[in-house]
């Protein structure tokens, strides 16, 4: 069934052992945290998620053990996507997807498709995703950027689309998007610091790292946001602001897992090439946390 998303939304992280195997019990307990403070939906398998480390074992026993901890209380959504056509499309005959509710799929990287390559692209997948696909675009990773007019042929031409997460950073091309789409398509930030603007000019809310760490104070400003009690959330926004800016000063998920670590919630182990932030942001980063939670 269709599900219509709306509010905050988690871009999971994936909690490591010393050994960097998995640290099941973490994610867990991550996941409970979220959903006992107000998370609306997650994502798991992202970029956020370290997805491009794990092999295709790890992400089948994530996907089962996020779903099955859920339990059906929020929606799941399922990062599905790669710079390879075929490959992707193959990955449904490969995953169990039947506990999710909805796949997140990236722009394809590295490669630079033009806007039609990138067009066809998804409309290859969306003839074989068993489940509806939420639109990402992230030129600051992929290299290139879906053009609003892309967007929108796309979200015209199947209704196998239901929204995009927009993280290019152009509210130009975001505004035209939010005035010519169709009514069910959603619009979500992906970037925490423009969570407010987005949602001010008919956003749906955002796909955010920072709920990660402080995932009560993310809920309440999208709902006070959503409500139009704008001056709410724009308080709880600013509050969020230093702390934001430093999740992100060494790379993420490197800040959020230093800021989870910070409150003794996970290890702070990533798996190369990423590594933990260094001493000074971690500093920055922990007396950040000292003051919100």
């Amino acid at each position: 069934m269709r599900k219509h998303f709306q509010g905050a939304g988690v871009a999971l992280l994936t909690p490591f052992k010393e050994d960097l195997s998995i640290d099941f019990p973490a994610l867990g307990r991550l996941v409970d945290n979220l959903i006992d403070n107000g998370i609306d939906f997650l994502v798991v398998l992202g970029t956020t998620a370290e997805t491009a480390t794990m092999s295709n074992e790890e992400k089948q026993e994530v996907i089962n053990f996020v779903c099955d901890r859920v339990a059906g209380k929020i929606p799941v959504i399922i990062g599905v996507g790669g710079n390879h056509t075929q490959a992707v499309m193959e990955s449904f005959i490969h995953l169990d997807l039947s506990k999710a509710d909805a796949i997140l799929s990236v722009v394809p990287y590295y490669n630079k498709p033009t806007q039609e390559g990138i067009f066809q692209h998804f409309m290859a997948i969306a003839k074989v995703s068993p489940l509806p696909i939420m639109l990402y675009n992230v030129p600051g990773r992929t290299g290139v950027s879906m053009s609003s007019e892309t967007t929108l042929r796309l979200a015209d031409a199947s209704d196998k689309f239901i929204g995009i997460k927009e993280a290019s950073g152009n509210l130009n091309e975001i505004t035209k998007i939010l005035k010519n789409k169709p009514k069910e398509f959603v619009v979500f930030s992906g970037d925490d610091s423009l969570t407010l603007p987005i949602m001010s000019i008919g956003g749906e809310g955002v796909i955010s790292v920072t709920g990660n760490v402080l995932p009560r104070m993310i809920s309440n400003l999208t709902r006070s946001a959503l409500e139009g009690n704008y001056k709410k959330a724009a308080s709880i926004n600013l509050k969020l602001h230093t702390l934001t800016e430093a999740l992100f000063m060494d790379g993420n998920p490197a800040g959020a897992k230093a800021a989870l670590n910070s409150i003794n919630m996970i290890e702070n182990y990533l798996r190369l090439p990423l590594v933990p932030v260094n001493a000074k942001t971690y500093t920055i980063i922990s007396d950040e946390m000292e003051k919100l939670i």
